[in-house]
C-alpha cells in the first residue's frame, strides 16, 4: 500500500506503507488507509512532528555519548532519519496551514 497525502496547498507526498505508518504514529494518529488532518489541527501536528525529530536526534546523541563513555563503538545513525522522512509531509502541512486547507490521504 502507498500513502498519498494531498492538499490544495501543495504537491502530493507519497510514502510506502511502513514509512507512512511511522509518520502517522509520530503525529499521534493510528495508521489507516484514509484520513484527514484538519487545518485547525495542523500547527499542533507540525509541532509534534518537529518534537519527534528532535527526540530522535537527542536519543542518538545520548547513545553515542554512552558508547564513548563505555569505550564501545558508537551506534550508526539511521540510514534515513526521521527528519528526512517527515520533511516533505511537514512542508505540505505548513503550506496547508498557511492557506487554511486540510491534508487528506486515501480519498
Amino acid at each position: 500500500m502507498l500513502y498519498k497525502f494531498k492538499s490544495k496547498a501543495g504537491a502530493d507526498v507519497i510514502m510506502l506503507q511502513p514509512h507512512g505508518d511511522q509518520a502517522l504514529q509520530v503525529l499521534g494518529r493510528e495508521p489507516s488507509a484514509q484520513g484527514i488532518f484538519q487545518s485547525a489541527d495542523l500547527p499542533g501536528l507540525i509541532q509534534r512532528g518537529e518534537a519527534a525529530i528532535e527526540e530522535e536526534q537527542a536519543a542518538h546523541e545520548r547513545a553515542k555519548a554512552e558508547a564513548q563513555a563505555e569505550g564501545r563503538k558508537a551506534p550508526p545513525a539511521p540510514e534515513v532519519a526521521l527528519r528526512q522522512r517527515l520533511w516533505p509531509l511537514l512542508e505540505l502541512m505548513r503550506a496547508a496551514s498557511a492557506s487554511q486547507t486540510d491534508v487528506v490521504w486515501g480519498v
